[in-house]
This record gives structure tokens, C-alpha cells and sequence, in this order.
């Protein structure tokens, strides 16, 4: 059976940050431009903790819901005074974020080498097609794979296995490929291989004793390492 590549979609497939643009506009009405990198990258870390604490609690609700209440919250916490029609604004366009530029190249290239590719994320089915869609990246994907269909959220063990029994097939023929750590290590607790996807070389990853099977700088990089 051929191996299968899991890709997650923020920020692996998917551009999380390119909503900084709108941001700059929204924020500037305020004469808080200069604001709007920082605002992506809080509310992104908000996103992600928020799901956490859902999960640790069982009161799962779709990621979509954990993005615009991560939204509010860094509104209040920077200040920053956004409107109800900013917000929808800004949400309207965090379902159509940009692919990273290799994405479609590297998908292509994998699939011609006999692996399965499949997306992999913590988004509801149909927010996470919708948006690998109208990126232009939806085609390169036998499957779109959503936590949603069990109510957890990664690094949950229980999404990993979900993802195993959708797709029948083993954990050692099974790579979580993934630019954040947490999805990382979760997916090699659950006995998957995993790549890290390293987007920046800033980013550390976290010092837990569990490391990816593969560091790549990107898509194109995983290519040629597993092509």
C-alpha cells in the first residue's frame, strides 16, 4: 500500500499570516498600522490555545469558533477597537487565505512519486475545502480529513488514529507533514512519522525528547528528500 502524506493546512498548506494586509488596513483607521504583525501572530497563538483548552475540557466547538472568539480577545488585549464589520472582514478573508508559492509544485511532484496526499486539520470539513480551493490546491488531494468528524483537536491521539482508520492504513506507512511542533510531536506519540516543516529558521521546536523524523525548509525540500 502506498505511504501516505497527512498535511496540515494552517500554516503548513496555507498562509495564516497573509491576513496582515487587511490587518494593516483595518488597524489603520485607528493610526495603528504598525500594530498589524503582531496582532497576526498573537491571534494566531490565541487560535491554537484556545482549541487546547477545548480539548482538555471536552467542550469541543469548531475551529472557526475558536479563531473569531482568539480574534475578540486580541482586539481587547492590544486595544486595537475593531469593529463587528472589521472582524467579519477579517474572518471573510481567513477563508481565503493564500497557499505558500511551492505548495502546488511540491503536492504534484509527491503525487508522481506514488504518495497518497491527504489534508489534515484541525478546520471543519468544509471550511478546509473551501479554502485549499479557491487557493488552487484543492485537486492535489485525495482527501480532505477534519477533526471535526471526531470533535478533538490536534495533538489529541484519538485524531491521529481517526486518521489511520479513515484512510485504513498502517501508523508506520502513515507522515504527518506539519510547520507546527505540537502537530509534530503529537503525531509521532501516536506512533506516525513525521516532517516538520521549519518555515523559519527562527522557530525552535520544543525540547520535549520527541523530534520529527525529517526538519525541511518547505514543500519542495520534503520533495526531494521523500521523492
Amino acid at each position: 500500500m502506498a505511504t501516505v502524506l497527512a498535511f496540515d493546512v494552517y500554516g503548513t498548506l496555507i498562509d495564516t499570516h497573509g491576513v496582515v494586509t487587511e490587518l494593516e488596513a483595518r488597524l489603520g483607521k485607528s493610526g495603528k498600522t504598525e500594530l498589524a504583525a503582531e496582532f497576526s501572530r498573537r491571534w494566531r497563538d490565541k487560535q491554537l490555545e484556545y482549541s487546547f483548552r477545548r480539548g482538555l475540557m471536552g467542550a469541543y466547538l469548531p475551529f472557526g469558533q475558536c479563531t473569531r472568539e482568539a480574534l475578540d480577545f486580541t482586539d481587547r488585549a492590544m486595544q486595537t477597537q475593531l469593529s463587528d464589520v472589521d472582524k467579519d472582514h477579517l474572518m471573510a478573508v481567513y477563508a481565503r487565505l493564500p497557499s505558500f508559492p511551492e505548495v502546488a509544485t511540491a503536492l504534484e511532484r509527491l503525487a508522481a512519486a506514488g504518495f497518497r496526499c491527504v489534508a489534515f486539520s484541525n478546520g471543519t470539513y468544509e471550511a478546509v475545502n473551501a479554502l485549499l480551493d479557491q487557493a488552487g490546491v484543492l485537486a492535489h488531494f485525495e482527501a480532505v480529513i477534519s477533526v471535526d468528524e471526531v470533535k478533538r483537536f490536534k495533538p489529541d491521539p484519538a485524531v491521529y488514529a481517526h486518521l489511520r482508520n479513515r484512510l485504513e492504513v498502517a501508523p508506520g506507512d502513515t507522515w504527518l507533514i506539519s510547520s507546527n511542533p505540537f502537530d509534530v510531536i503529537g503525531a509521532r506519540h501516536a506512533g506516525l512519522h513525521a516532517a516538520w516543516v521549519r518555515r523559519s529558521l527562527d522557530a525552535p521546536f520544543d525540547p520535549w525528547g520527541i523530534e520529527p523524523d525529517l526538519t525541511v525548509a518547505d514543500l519542495i525540500a520534503l520533495a526531494d528528500r521523500l521523492g
